[in-house]
């Protein structure tokens, strides 16, 4: 027994009781809550939810390419543009990548529809146009859509002519899904300016070999950004200022926001995002100055063919290269690499078999790259050995190391040893040219003897093996190994004879020798464009300028978005009087080539030898010049391979550059062709005073 009263019992036994009803209606309440939230939730957020996920499913983003932006020259002519041309695309009507009966049925449909396409292209095409055929329409179908996207236009042909845009607009309904786009191809100026530094373009889907667009390639795929999403048969930049500016050209795409069915076929454009067109970029090149410096090259070759120098012609020499650079603002105003060619075969996003087989390796720019550019005859390239133009430099050397000073002299015989084997080395012909009053002479002169006794072995005994690491640093101090700072793909930075790649011996010999050799310009072969920034360098007492290709880029309306500004890479600093000798020194003699020239001007012939295998060793041209001499406004370097002294074959190509820039801007600040308009005003006022004056 419990002990308990059955009053008691029977409070608790309420009090119990009480407890599991008010349990249960707690639970109760809570189960309710639960309830009216998770409706709450399927009313108001999970429809925004599923209608979202809904539109992710059935609309895709099409991507509408943008208007390329213009290249212009420094006066604003259009070296590249864009022109209007119609496009036929076709959107697939069925899903032909099942592997199903219907889609094996549907298939024929398409092969009859290319069938009837192709003998349209063969009765219609411009006669000097290779019309497409079936299969190659059935590929550019993409039936099973291993290419792209069920859903996206296919591009079957560029550039309708007016009777095929006609044709297919009146007979639309027989092929389903056509239809006419209008959209753009590249054209450059038929001139041919400066071709390769300005570059080419291809179709998107050509540039696999281009690791610049891998990233977009992957971006194009996972669709996460429809505004940068390239398109397979968009045009871009595949070299030259195309290509280093390609973001900047092209804009911003647009895109069609478009629904689509299970069948991943198009149904309707829900919203379209207009594309915005690219920006203009504005070269430093001017088109005149471009263009003569292309025909001097061009009539210097022809001229080198046919006229004998020391008893010989040069019908081998047939590349020239040139480069002419501000000294105080480092615009490039012409970069020439001959022979050129005519980019517009590029201008629809590929060139044919046979267009391409005539290029002979001259669309790759020999001003900053000698490796797929024009080659001479014995395949020497643009980057040759400097010879004596590297003669300034070596005297600066050997002042800045105390291995003589401005005044010291020099006796030559024309002939000086070194090593244990004592080997000689010989001026050109073996000249010896007495006694040098000062190190200028030996410039002036262009001893090679000088440059052995006093600077190449000079520094071995001082440093020994490490002075061939000196001689290198002083070489990229001047930018002859580094690069230049362009603003253009592929720029060689040099082949370095003198100092041996990781694991191998010097291709000259002895650290001794690497410097013998490298001391007379025996020691690395560079760019053009290096000689250019080189010289630039000299003539600027040390500073190494950043060459500019693009002085701005300005937008659709005009407005500038982005301005170059002089930017100095480094300075050497050096006694002032090691740069006044040089500048002294750079006098060699050039009466020919310069005969009038207005300007008193700093020079240095160069003539570098290189082995030609049976034909042994030729020589070829090298000069590099800055004027005016002590007012310093333009930079040129010209390189001839083949073509013998470069007073003959390079010189002379510098002279007419000299005259272009001084005509278009004035070596002294005053435009000569200003001169010869005011000129002509004058002369007409005169006439018409002494006409009046008679009355």
């Amino acid at each position: 027994m419990s002990g308990k009263s059955p009053e008691e019992e029977e409070a608790e036994s309420k009090k119990s009781l009480n407890l599991r009803i008010n349990i249960f209606f707690f639970s109760t309440f809570i189960i309710f809550c639960v309830v009216i939230v998770r409706l709450a939730y399927i009313q108001f957020v999970w429809p925004q939810t599923l209608t979202e996920s809904e539109a992710n499913q059935n609309t895709k983003n099409i991507p509408l390419p943008p208007d390329r932006g213009n290249i212009l020259d420094a006066t604003g002519i259009k070296l590249a543009y864009s022109k209007p041309a119609e496009s036929l695309y076709i959107t697939l009507q069925k899903d032909y990548s099942k592997k199903t009966d219907i889609g094996k049925k549907n298939r024929p449909e398409a092969e009859k529809m290319a069938e009837q396409m192709a003998s349209v292209f063969k009765r219609l095409r411009n006669p000097n146009t290779l019309p497409m055929t079936k299969d190659e329409i059935i590929d550019a179908m993409d039936l099973e859509s291993k290419k792209d996207n069920g859903y996206l236009p296919r591009r079957i042909e560029i550039d309708l002519n007016q009777k095929e845009i006609q044709y297919f607009m009146e007979h639309k309904s027989e092929f389903p899904g056509i239809e006419i786009i209008e959209e753009t191809i590249r054209q450059y100026d038929p001139d041919t300016v400066a071709v390769q530094t300005v570059g080419y373009i291809k179709s998107f889907k050509r540039t696999e070999s281009l690791k610049a667009y891998n990233i977009a390639r992957q971006e194009s795929n996972d669709g996460t950004k429809p505004d940068e999403t390239y398109t397979r048969d968009e045009l871009v930049g595949f070299d030259g200022i195309e290509l280093s500016f390609q973001d900047e050209l092209r804009g911003k795409n647009g895109y069609k926001v478009t629904a689509i069915s299970p069948g991943n076929i198009p149904e309707e454009v829900l919203d379209i995002v207009p594309p915005v067109k690219g920006n203009d970029v504005w070269l430093t090149i001017n088109k005149e100055v471009q263009l003569k410096s292309e025909q001097a090259i061009k009539d210097q070759l022809d001229w080198l063919h046919t006229h004998s120098v020391s008893g010989k012609t040069h019908p081998e020499a047939v590349t020239g290269y040139a480069v002419a650079m501000e000294v105080d603002t480092g615009n490039v105003v012409a970069m020439a690499s001959i022979p050129d060619y005519d980019t517009n075969i590029w201008k629809t996003g590929w060139a044919s078999t046979d267009d391409f087989k005539k290029l002979n390796d001259n669309y790759q720019n020999g001003a900053i790259t000698p490796l797929i550019s024009g080659k001479s005859k014995h395949k020497f390239d643009s980057a040759v050995l400097l010879g004596s133009t590297i003669k300034p430099l070596s005297v600066l050397i050997g002042l800045n190391e105390k291995l003589f000073t401005t005044t010291t002299t020099y006796n030559d015989t024309g002939v000086t040893y070194f090593g244990k084997e004592q080997k000689p080395v010989r001026n050109s012909g073996g000249h010896p040219y007495g006694s040098f009053k000062t190190p200028a002479d030996a410039i002036e002169k262009s001893s090679n003897v000088f440059m052995v006794d006093m600077v190449g072995n000079s520094l071995y005994k001082k440093y020994g093996n490490e002075g061939v690491n000196k001689w290198d640093r002083y070489m990229k101090e001047f930018g002859l190994g580094v690069s230049t700072g362009i603003d253009l793909p592929r720029e060689y930075l040099g082949t370095i004879d003198y100092r041996p790649a990781e694991g191998k011996k010097n291709t000259i010999g002895s650290p001794q020798a690497a410097l013998v050799y490298a001391s007379f310009g025996q020691g690395g072969k560079y760019t053009p464009l290096q000689l250019a920034q080189y010289t630039a360098t000299l003539a600027n007492d040390g500073e190494r300028i950043k060459p500019k290709i693009v002085s701005k880029i300005t937008d659709a309306s005009g407005k500038v978005v982005q301005q170059s500004k002089r930017e100095v890479l480094n300075t050497i600093k050096l006694d002032p009087s090691y740069w006044k000798l040089v500048r002294k020194g750079m006098n060699t003699k050039i009466e020919t080539a310069f005969a009038g020239f207005p300007y008193d001007f700093a020079r240095k012939t160069g003539t570098s030898q290189q082995d030609a295998g049976r034909d042994g060793l030729i020589d070829n041209g090298v000069f590099i010049a800055y004027a005016p001499r002590n007012h310093p406004k333009l930079a040129v370097a010209v390189v001839i391979p083949e073509g013998g002294f470069g007073a003959n074959s390079a010189a002379p190509v510098a002279r007419k550059i000299f005259d272009a820039y001084d005509w278009e801007y004035g070596l002294d600040g005053v435009p000569k062709k200003q001169l010869q308009n005011q000129n002509a005003v004058d002369e007409a006022g005169k006439g018409n005073d002494q006409a009046r004056s008679k009355k």
